[in-house]
């Protein structure tokens, strides 16, 4: 019986191309052209420039098919979701998110999946993740007690996730410390004579929000203050604004509100102009993500800045060295930042 290789191969305007045949015209072997195609990094450069440059004169096309039969890998990766597509393709931080991994992923002869797994369709993220469509697996705002994080730990191929793993799953991983990032936003307010401080507060079964809450918790703690209001939203902006409304209901008073991520504080601010209260002279405001409209000069948003981009694209790369079987960084968390503008 023969096997697979790249030797069955076919250019755009029909005329076969052999590894052979690149072969002759860059003067290597055979196995280094096999080598420079598949990737492999240890390939003199001078060799893999002859090679390169024969590809491109004779048009030659790998056939993948053929070379995951061979090597029982898809040439995919997927990102998994476990957010409803009207979230995903709203949400400023999934576009960073997914515009990172496929930086990651550029160098790499690797395609992306994108899987979302709502609550609705969780049997089916199961059948997926279960059937070897993909060599390794990406997951992204996930939930505690979500289902496809359950089949995750049975999963046969590398698992990267792009934030702290749900307690009780050890995975590699790529985080912001949101813990410090909590504590930055509410020692900033803290900075400008602000006391009575409410919080809007993320989902808390999600690590990230959890996180948030408690360094900012933390910090008035430490000043000896508790927070004026607490609600929780779950990081749209209708949630913040439907919170916001609440809080003016209450009576409570307050000199200043930290949002735990960008949009809710969007819903913020909002509200509470649409009420006539001044920002930040009645009510300074701060988010959490720093999505691009936070800095429009109409809105101008104290935030702490988490790198969606620079954290999705480590992650693709965490976990492409876990499939070549590379040794690396298993667990990587940034520092985080605030950028201070108008609403403070």
């Amino acid at each position: 019986m023969g096997t697979l290789d790249e030797s069955d191969e076919s250019t755009a305007n029909g005329r076969g191309v052999t590894l052979e045949d690149v072969a002759r015209v860059a003067g290597v072997s055979r196995a280094t052209v096999s080598r420079v195609v598949r990737g492999d990094v240890q390939v003199r450069r001078d060799k893999v420039a002859k090679v390169e440059q024969a590809v491109r004169e004779l048009g030659y096309v790998p056939n993948n098919a053929a070379r995951s039969l061979a090597s029982r890998q898809t040439g995919a990766v997927a990102l998994i979701v476990p957010e409803h597509e009207s979230r995903v393709f709203t949400d400023p931080f999934f576009v960073s998110a997914i515009s990172g991994v496929t930086a990651g992923l550029d160098e790499s002869d690797k395609q992306l999946l994108l899987v979302l797994s709502s609550p609705q369709d969780h049997a089916r993220t199961r059948r997926f993740l279960r059937g070897g469509h993909a060599d390794g697996l990406l997951v992204v705002s996930h939930h505690e007690g979500d289902l496809s994080v359950e089949v995750l730990r049975e999963a046969s191929v590398p698992v990267v996730f792009i934030g702290r793993p749900p307690e009780g799953l050890t995975a590699p991983f790529v985080d912001l410390d949101n813990t410090e990032g909590g504590r930055l936003a509410a020692e900033h307010l803290l900075s400008r004579g602000r006391r009575r401080i409410a919080m809007v507060c993320g989902p808390q079964d999600m690590p990230a929000a959890v996180d948030r809450r408690e360094g900012f918790e933390k910090a008035l703690a430490d000043a000896g203050l508790q927070p004026a209001w607490q609600s929780f939203g779950d990081f749209t902006l209708a949630s913040g604004e439907r919170e916001t409304a609440a809080l003016l209901a209450s009576g409570v008073e307050f000199d200043a509100l930290f949002a735990s991520s960008d949009l809710m504080a969007l819903g913020v601010l909002k509200k509470l102009e649409g009420q006539g209260v001044r920002i930040p002279e009645d009510v300074a405001v701060t988010g959490f993500d720093d999505i691009a409209s936070a800095a429009d000069d109409t809105i101008s948003l104290t935030t702490v800045i988490n790198p969606g981009r620079r954290l999705a694209e480590l992650g693709a790369r965490m976990l492409l060295d876990l499939i070549a079987g590379r040794e690396g960084e298993q667990q990587i968390v940034l520092a985080p930042q605030l950028a201070v503008r108008s609403t403070t």
